[in-house]
């Protein structure tokens, strides 16, 4: 498999039956999934499009999707993470298509197919960020929306979202973030641009461990979302 990091894909599929568990190690998923939400849908209304959720894990963010009147394809490269969101979703009676694959695969297969395209804390755990975001571009339609999220790499992020999360807080599993691959804003603008994406926002994620919620605000020094479009065809004549 091209652009797979078989350590990185070990850690969650390895963890694939907790996915569900809103106390396990997907914790902070949880908490932080009708945000994740909200934000998408206020800038790309979902019900009635269709959606690629590249990452999806065991589908959290898939299933929000999909309640939210999304057409949604599922894609992760970890077979046992596929298994428990088809699972999830049967049980829950979501028509969700989950593939055990690649956005590479589905760009190929179903190029400009897709109204939105989710990418969630998802670069950051593979070989070759810049070619996933171009994949991600490639199974977009002009005109429409791609999101993502990650890690900015600094110090302050150093310190925040590995040392105090995952060691401190215990908010995240030991070992989850690696800070050489985390993701500096300015160079995910760059892929995107080489993508033929145009980003229309970048958003900070933030934690409060004193009232232990998180909110959305400008500060993109820890955890961010980038919100981009792909231009439209222009009509000619």
């Amino acid at each position: 498999m091209s652009n797979v990091d078989s350590i990185e894909l070990a850690k969650f599929a390895g963890r694939a039956d907790e996915w569900w568990d809103p106390r396990g190690p997907f914790r902070t998923l949880h908490e932080i999934n009708d945000l994740r939400l909200d934000y998408i849908d206020a800038r790309a209304p979902v019900a009635g499009t269709r959606v690629l959720d590249v990452g999806c894990g065991g589908g959290l963010l898939s299933e929000g999707l999909a309640r939210r009147g999304a057409t949604v394809v599922g894609v992760d490269r970890g077979e046992p993470n596929v298994a428990a969101a088809r699972a999830h979703a049967g049980a829950a009676g979501l028509a969700i298509d989950y593939r055990c694959a690649g956005v590479e695969d589905i760009a190929r297969d179903r190029a400009g197919g897709f109204d939105v395209v989710t990418c969630l804390e998802v670069l950051e755990h593979v070989p070759d960020p810049k070619s996933l975001v171009s994949a991600c571009a490639a199974a977009l339609r002009p005109g429409g929306a791609a999101f993502f999220s990650t890690l900015n790499r600094n110090p302050k992020s150093f310190g925040l979202a590995i040392v105090g999360a995952e060691y401190v807080l215990g908010l995240l599993p030991r070992g989850t973030h690696e800070y050489l691959k985390m993701i500096r804003p300015a160079e995910l603008a760059a892929w995107c641009r080489r993508a033929g994406l145009e980003v229309a926002e970048l958003t900070g994620l933030h934690f409060n461990p004193l009232l232990n919620s998180y909110s959305l605000g400008g500060n993109v020094d820890v955890n961010y979302f980038a919100y981009s479009r792909k231009p439209p065809v222009a009509v000619s004549g």
